[in-house]
């Protein structure tokens, strides 16, 4: 019985030589798993995400629901702030509220606003007026 050594020894060889490219094979995916949780999609495969992804995914999380908070989107969840955001929050609505009051817009709810904004907000709308007035005047053929 004639043995082949070349085949005992090749074999081996081969199957060390490839582990690497089936390893890397199936992890290809996870960075691209770690993207799609941190953009919150639903292809996110966050049961093979390390302790440190999953952290990691979570300040995404919680950065994107500050920003949605903070932009008035209704996917925003007030509950998931901490204290501190929560109060920064409120701080930059109500600074929205005034600066949209002193605008004259729309989405101004003057009955959040102190006595003295509401004063301010009171003047500006004065100035608003005269303005507009003025531009009328400028803007008007004139009689002769």
């Amino acid at each position: 019985m004639k043995v082949n050594l070349r085949k005992f020894i090749l074999a081996p060889v081969v199957c060390l030589g490839l582990w690497p490219a089936l390893v890397f094979a199936q992890s290809s995916g996870l960075p691209q798993k770690l993207a799609d949780c941190n953009d919150a999609r639903n292809t996110c495969g966050g049961s093979r995400l390390t302790q440190a992804q999953s952290s990691e995914v979570a300040r995404a999380n919680q950065q994107r629901n500050i920003s949605y908070c903070r932009d008035g989107f209704e996917s925003c969840d007030r509950s998931k702030l901490s204290d501190r955001e929560a109060t920064a929050l409120a701080v930059a609505d109500h600074q929205r509220n005034v600066s949209s009051c002193e605008s004259g817009l729309a989405s101004c709810d003057q009955s959040r606003l102190t006595r003295s904004e509401a004063r301010d907000v009171a003047h500006a709308a004065d100035q608003r007026n005269v303005a507009n007035c003025e531009d009328t005047i400028h803007d008007s053929p004139r009689r002769q």
